[in-house]
Order: structure tokens, then C-alpha cells, then sequence
């Protein structure tokens, strides 16, 4: 994994990562603080309405982290990167949502192998219940919401997720080089608003 500057957002990502990866339980609080807008901002916009009415997207956060937790030493950061192994625990997550919805007996998903952490706990509750109430993080939901069908999917894929561009233009049925091409000019439109575009650089 290629070092990014410390001062950089992907820079910060890096150093609690490898931190937190050392048993630090703070490094880890502050990874989370760091990354939670955007795990947040995902579950909003990816949650269909009956899997919110199984798991709330902040309830979904907050099981992510405590997953993140129990597996953070065996992430390897030189074979993928922190987001998409963030966000791929955020799939199992919504996915277990899904299956739990259809059940007539609904309920929130089972946390399997969890046990209560209480040295990230408490943050986790705090720093979910900020960004719960981060009017910035709803005006830029709305904004995606807003965009064409392919466009949202580029924010969700490119942005939030950091799926491979191949990979993305696979789903949307183009070229790996005209996903590239479609999801810079959408970056760059996103980074002229007032929106919280510092999503897509964790």
C-alpha cells in the first residue's frame, strides 16, 4: 500500500488504520469518527424502505464498527484498501437486513459473533448520533437522490464504496474507461458545491 500524505484525507484513514490494526481502542474511535459520515451517507441512500424498517441506517453503522472491531487486525492493507473492506461488511450488513425483512417474525439482525466492546462503545453511539443529525450529510443525500439513475450509481459504487472502475462499469453496462471518464466529470461537479464532497476522498 503506497503511503498517502499524513496530511491528506486518505493519509489520516491510513494512519488509524495501521493504529488501530495495533490494538489502539482511540486510533480505532477516531477511524470511526473519520469514516461513519460516509458509511452513514451509503446505508441512507442504498437501505430500501423495508430493510430501514428492520435496520435503521444508523443502527447499521453502529453494527459495522463493532464488526470493523472484532476484525480490524486481519484487515491487510496492502491487498485492499480500508474502504472497501468497510463497505463490504456494510453489504453483509444490508444483506442480512434484507433476509431479516422478509421474515414474518422481523427483528433486528443477529450480531453472530459480537460481543460488547466497551472501550468503542460509548463513541460509537456519540459519533452516530452526530452524524445522525449532520444537516450538511442530508443535503448531500438529497443531492444524489436528486441525480439520474447512473449517476447516483457512480457516487454509490466510485465514491462511497471504491469499487474498481471494471467492476463498475460491468453493473452500468459500459466500458471500464467510460466509467472512468463519466465519474471524474461527476466528480468534479460534486466538488464545485457546498456539499460535503470530502466523502469520496476518505
Amino acid at each position: 500500500m503506497a503511503d498517502a500524505p499524513l496530511n491528506s484525507l486518505q493519509g489520516l484513514t491510513q494512519h488509524y488504520v495501521l493504529a488501530a490494526k495495533g490494538g489502539d481502542a482511540a486510533e480505532f474511535a477516531r477511524l470511526y469518527e473519520h469514516i461513519a459520515p460516509a458509511v452513514y451517507t451509503w446505508a441512507n441512500l442504498r437501505l430500501r424502505p423495508e430493510q430501514k424498517a428492520v435496520l435503521d441506517p444508523t443502527d447499521l453503522v453502529q453494527e459495522v464498527w463493532l464488526r470493523a472491531w472484532r476484525k480490524i487486525e486481519a484487515f491487510d492493507a496492502d491487498r485492499i484498501p480500508f474502504r472497501f473492506w468497510i463497505f463490504r461488511i456494510a453489504k453483509n450488513v444490508a444483506l442480512e437486513a434484507s433476509r431479516q425483512a422478509r421474515k414474518p417474525d422481523r427483528g433486528q439482525p443477529s450480531s453472530g459473533e459480537l460481543d460488547p466492546l466497551d472501550a468503542v462503545a460509548d463513541t460509537i453511539t456519540g459519533v452516530s448520533a452526530r452524524v445522525a443529525r449532520d444537516e450538511s450529510l442530508a443535503r448531500f443525500q438529497a443531492a444524489v437522490e436528486a441525480l439520474p439513475d447512473g449517476e447516483r450509481k457512480l457516487v454509490l459504487h466510485c465514491g462511497l464504496e471504491g469499487l474498481p472502475l471494471r467492476e463498475v462499469g460491468d453493473r452500468l453496462g459500459i466500458s471500464e474507461e467510460a466509467a472512468g471518464k463519466r465519474w471524474q466529470r461527476l466528480r468534479q461537479k460534486l466538488q464545485t458545491t457546498d456539499l460535503p464532497a470530502f466523502l469520496l476522498d476518505l
